[in-house]
């Protein structure tokens, strides 16, 4: 009788532990800086063990990462990284100067 009681919590905690590794599964969307989806995967576009500002830029310049556990809409994967980086703007030019007043 002692052993049953130890093996009913024991089996609910391995069920518990079972169940909750597909509840891990997740979705990574990065969308680019014209908001146009450049990477949909349930793998992560960069490396999570480092902070997203310092990875993200580097595949994506001006691009957001955004991710959900649970990979509903990532059936259907999606590749365009590396993104090219935006051409910077140009700087405004100042007016030539005017010759031969006076």
């Amino acid at each position: 009788m002692n052993a049953l009681r130890f093996a009913a919590p024991v089996a609910m905690a391995l069920a518990a532990g079972l169940s909750g590794q597909g509840a891990l599964a997740a979705c990574y969307v990065v969308y680019g800086p014209d908001e146009e989806v450049a990477y949909r995967s349930p793998l992560p576009p960069v490396d999570l063990s480092r902070n997203l500002h310092e990875t993200l830029p580097a595949i994506a310049p001006g691009g957001k990462l955004v991710f959900w556990q649970g990979n509903y809409g990532c059936e259907n994967e999606i590749n365009r990284l590396p993104l090219a980086a935006p051409a910077p703007a140009a700087a405004p030019q100042a007016p030539a100067a005017r010759a031969g007043r006076g």
